[in-house]
């Protein structure tokens, strides 16, 4: 019997079905008083190991796992492949305190198929006082809800879409694109567009509805909202720029992993994921081991050089100068910008000081609208910005707040994402 969570017998949405896992009692009774503050969240599981939750899985509707890591008879990190070869549309949450063992097995998970992390207050007593871990709690067990309800993949009414040129930069105007209130599986493809759905990565097309709305979750975008596409630079970048959240060590791993397996691209890559200190020193090095190039957190001061990747630390906003004719890498402890540090936005924008047209910027996964401000501020000087798309993004909050602004020349499936950087940082110059 299939359910409809979408909407229960009144009209209203159902709550999001929650299982917690962790081997202390205080804490699954404290993280679920804390989900269940909000009325769009049921914890309807809570167990004490990784073994319990499968057997638990088996019996239950489970959209979202919060998943401890360090736990008696079967930890988070080898439960985790169980869960996922056994219900492989659950959303699985992370959870774990702030250490490098920690994060490292976060990471990790990610790499393996956990959606997201969350780091978590050292003690019980911590745990209690903790306000802004209760509201990051609930807002990525609904942003992963939402996810879940709407399912990942996609389908051969939701392909990728663009300005109608090729990477080589023909000029053809801004495109409108129109969010239809349905969309058939069967319609034709546009004119001129491949009969193929696996080849129609550049063609423009009409994107299926999204998800109906749940409680405190809505689209970006009405159903009648056009976005406007607009030609590609003409320039080879000399950078590519990345900022993501929200599922983005997912979505890096498969954009690198990627560039690794057409042969590389000798730009430099900048990346800022919205990230704590601790763990943004171990993304770099799976970023490292993945993509097969330098990847490591950005340093004050450092010169940046092409093939090389660099992280925003945790903590710190990433952004360049020009220095005696130089790009380096400044970093600063200025105010959080759209409520992060680092922020996406401020990368954007001195990315674009620095290296004017000749910048390639995507926007990928994550809750809010960072990035959005900045990356037009990147089209706007000449340089070429893309965003992923809604069916492939984990949330689109960022990717959609970028491709709401009209800036983008590209919107596109987390993997058509490497094939178009790289052509873009390829071609003749």
């Amino acid at each position: 019997m299939s359910l409809n969570r979408d909407t229960g017998a009144g009209g209203a949405a159902e709550p999001f079905r929650v299982m917690v896992v962790d081997d202390s009692a205080v804490v699954r009774g404290l993280e679920t008083r804390m989900l269940e503050s909000d009325p769009s969240i049921k914890v309807v599981a809570s167990v004490g190991n990784g073994q319990s939750a499968l057997q638990t899985l088996d019996r239950m509707d489970i959209e979202v796992i919060v998943l401890d890591i360090e736990m008696p008879v079967m930890d988070g990190l080898e439960a985790l492949p169980k869960i996922l070869e056994k219900h492989p549309g659950v959303r699985v949450l992370m959870s774990s305190t702030l250490t490098q063992k920690n994060a490292e097995i976060s990471i990790r998970a990610m790499e393996l198929g956990a959606t997201d992390y969350i780091p978590k207050p050292s003690s019980s007593r911590e745990l209690t006082g903790a306000s802004d871990f209760r509201t990051m709690l609930v807002d990525k067990v609904k942003a992963l809800g939402l996810s879940a309800r709407r399912g990942t993949g996609i389908s051969p009414a939701r392909r990728s879409f663009s300005a109608q040129q090729s990477v080589s930069g023909q000029s053809a105007g801004h495109t409108p694109f129109t969010r239809p209130a349905a969309a058939s599986p069967a319609a034709a493809p546009a004119a001129g567009a491949p009969a193929s759905p696996a080849t129609a990565a550049r063609t423009p097309f009409k994107a299926a509805a999204s998800a109906p709305a749940t409680a405190g979750h809505h689209s970006l975008l009405s159903p009648t909202q056009p976005i406007s596409l607009r030609p590609a630079g003409n320039d080879r970048p000399d950078v590519v720029v990345i900022g993501s959240s929200t599922g983005g060590p997912q979505a890096l791993f498969t954009v690198l992993g990627g560039l690794k397996k057409a042969g590389g691209i000798p730009q430099p890559i900048l990346i800022t994921q919205h990230m704590p200190a601790t763990f943004t020193t171990i993304l770099a090095e799976h970023i490292s081991r993945i993509a097969g190039l330098t990847a490591r957190e950005g340093q004050d001061g450092e010169k940046i050089e092409g093939g090389r990747v660099y992280i925003a630390p945790g903590d710190f906003h990433m952004t360049v100068e020009v220095r005696g004719g130089e790009k380096v890498i400044k970093l600063d402890k200025g105010p959080p910008e759209n409520f992060c540090r680092p922020a996406v936005d401020p990368l954007f924008r001195s990315i674009s000081a620095a290296y004017g047209r000749r910048v390639l910027a995507c926007v990928l996964t994550g809750m809010g609208s960072d990035g959005a401000k900045g990356g037009r501020v990147i089209a706007d000087a000449g340089g070429t910005l893309i965003a992923q798309d809604e069916a492939s993004s984990v949330v689109w909050g960022m990717p959609g707040a970028t491709a709401n602004t009209g800036a983008c020349s590209a919107i596109l499936p987390i993997s058509d994402v490497a094939d178009y950087i790289y052509k873009t940082a390829t071609r003749r110059a």
